[in-house]
């Protein structure tokens, strides 16, 4: 049961992490509008447009990007605060041991996980396509991209579809082709100028050319117009710039599971993406270990010495994570444990500073 102390400790905690993240974000926002103003000028944008299709998407994006700079120094100001207070001490000296002292500091760090991993899956996707699509139409000033070429897609374990280019403004493909193996042999070959979307799973083939493969004979059937029921739809395409930044966290899941069965390539930055949304809530934990046993400390240069610690500690963990992601990318590596392993590195810090804090 909490005691007044937690709570204390952890209103503290709590109160300083969204205190920050509200006057960081300010000054992100003021500086942002400084640097598109000139933008928002020449698209003639209404305020309304401006703070409700933008700011209130740009806001959760990047307080959840940071989210661990946030917790790093929220835990080092308050802990250092109360050490350099003598709190910690007197604390120690009345037999309240600092594994009973973090107590209420993971308390309010699971608060701090939950909250990220909600608006990180659920929230911040469909925000950042909105944001996007700003972006492109009044920042870059480039109409949004409704053409998909190239598209090669493992429909079905013995079906592959191709497309030239496909146009999302009427659903419509051109110089489309489907074969279906039987093993490694191919049994069927159609070809057709255009397909369209119809509905869930059907497509109408425009000017087609069907060749079925039967026991070394070939029937050839050509017409104007065949339906047929194809296991793909537009979507499937990978049309969005990012796309994995779209998805909610089930989407996400299904999409991946989805185009792994397909044979799909590229899914690196999705499944990167997925693991991130797990082990970046992780994170406050680690932090908030690392934080408290560091802060804990007194030291002559006070709050300010061990903010500054604190400040160097939660970047290079933000250029680790980013560099892991950037290995998985580059260089084929997991993303599970890409993007696990600098949590992994930190807690290993965070343990041994814990073995030589004050007790």
């Amino acid at each position: 049961m909490l005691k007044k102390l937690d709570i204390y400790i952890i209103k503290k905690f709590l109160g300083t992490y969204f205190l920050s993240i509200l006057l960081i974000m300010s000054i992100a926002i003021v500086i942002d509008v400084t640097e598109k103003i000139d933008d928002f000028y020449a698209a003639d944008l209404d305020l309304s447009t401006i703070l409700f299709d933008y700011y209130i998407n740009f806001i959760p994006y990047y307080m959840n990007l940071f989210s661990s700079l946030f917790t790093f120094i929220s835990v080092i100001f308050v802990t250092s605060k109360l050490a350099f207070n003598s709190e910690i001490i007197a604390m120690l000296a009345s037999g309240i041991s600092l594994k009973r002292i973090l107590l209420p500091y993971f308390v309010a760090a699971t608060v701090i996980a939950l909250f990220t991993f909600y608006i990180g899956g659920y929230i911040i996707p469909p925000g950042n396509k909105v944001r996007y699509e700003f972006e492109q139409l009044h920042i870059d000033r480039k109409p949004i991209e409704q053409t998909i070429r190239n598209i090669q897609l493992k429909v079905d374990p013995n079906k592959i579809a191709y497309m030239e280019r496909f146009e999302l403004t009427d659903n419509m493909g051109y110089r489309f082709s489907l074969d279906v193996f039987e093993g490694k042999t191919l049994i069927s070959h159609t070809t057709s100028n255009t397909i369209q979307w119809d509905s869930a799973s059907m497509w109408t083939l425009g000017n087609f050319t069907k060749r079925d493969f039967i026991d070394l004979k070939e029937e050839l059937s050509i017409g104007e117009k065949m339906s047929m029921e194809i296991n793909m739809k537009p979507s499937d395409f990978g049309w969005l710039k990012n796309q994995y930044e779209h998805l909610t966290t089930p989407a996400l899941k299904k999409h991946i599971e989805e185009q792994s069965k397909r044979g799909t390539v590229g899914l690196s930055l999705y499944k990167l993406e997925y693991a991130k949304r797990y082990a970046m809530p992780f994170a406050a934990f680690v932090l908030t270990l690392i934080g408290v046993s560091l802060g804990s400390r007194k030291v002559r240069g006070g709050t300010g010495l061990h903010i500054m610690i604190g400040f160097l500690l939660s970047v290079t963990y933000i250029l680790a994570t980013m560099i892991s992601a950037s290995l998985t990318v580059k260089a084929g590596f997991n993303p599970a444990v890409a993007i696990w392993t600098p949590n992994v590195f930190y807690f290993i810090i965070g343990l041994y500073l814990y073995k030589i804090a004050p007790k």
